[in-house]
């Protein structure tokens, strides 16, 4: 496989897969740049392939990417490959880091059951979730929240390709911590948006981000609680409420 840069590769690994029938889908910024066509491209330097998959496919994901020339790290892989696959690329190319059934950073957001919303990308909501779940949000971060308020709507229910009320809301509502990162990084955004980063909003947007943020944070809020939330909150902030990443060695 030949691929001019990161983002045509993992393009082109995604749409491969797919039309093998095996569950592999983007995360991350490239997700978002793919999603987004028609708003300015987020280049970046020294990309990886964040992709994610399911423990069933493991198997035929590491068959399909080897055939692609993707060479796995034996050790790592037999050591993490419950959760978590790493490739190096074609040529010693972009690595390619898979996450199985669920994105365990800050916080864990399961997607098992949700790795078919969408043909080449996490759905919508998850991967917004994925970025809102990050307790210290880099400029980066607010770039792809940015642009996924920008191009999807904020909308009752669950559907596919939308940021569903539904599924955000189950989320924080059953889990405080979530809710506190999240509506922490709502203000967030919707302050930087509004000031100092207001140059990552896209000309032309079908939505506004700033107000797409402000509607799904008057949900979060609004939302009924579980009983589970409701004694976390008691503890509040005197208890660390997030996890912090594990840097794995490869």
């Amino acid at each position: 496989m030949v691929a001019a840069d990161a983002f045509a590769l993992a393009t082109e690994v995604v749409r491969a897969a797919a039309e093998r029938g095996i569950p592999l889908r983007l995360l991350g910024g490239q997700a978002v740049r793919l999603l987004t066509p028609d708003f300015p491209p987020r280049e970046r330097a020294g990309q990886d392939l964040d992709l994610a998959s399911v423990s069933s496919a493991k198997g035929r994901v590491e068959a399909f990417l080897a055939e692609l020339g993707f060479e796995g790290d034996r050790r790592f892989n037999a050591l993490h490959g419950h959760k978590q696959l790493y490739f190096v690329g074609p040529g010693g190319g972009p690595v390619a880091d898979v996450s199985l059934e669920r994105l365990q950073m800050c916080h864990v957001l399961e997607f098992r059951d949700r790795i078919d919303r969408m043909p080449y990308t996490l759905d919508v909501a998850d991967l917004l979730l994925s970025k809102l779940q990050v307790v210290q949000l880099n400029e980066k971060d607010v770039h792809d929240v940015c642009y996924l308020l920008a191009a999807f709507p904020v909308r009752e229910g669950d559907e596919p390709g939308t940021i569903g009320l539904d599924r955000v809301g189950r989320l924080v509502a059953d889990d405080w911590g979530w809710w506190r990162t999240v509506t922490g990084n709502l203000d967030r955004v919707a302050e930087l948006l509004r000031g100092e980063l207001a140059r990552l909003v896209p000309p032309g947007a079908p939505f506004d981000p700033v107000e797409q943020a402000l509607a799904l944070r008057r949900h979060v809020d609004a939302v009924p609680k579980t009983i589970r939330w409701k004694i976390r909150a008691r503890v509040g902030e005197r208890v660390r409420w997030y996890e912090l990443p594990e840097e794995v060695e490869h």
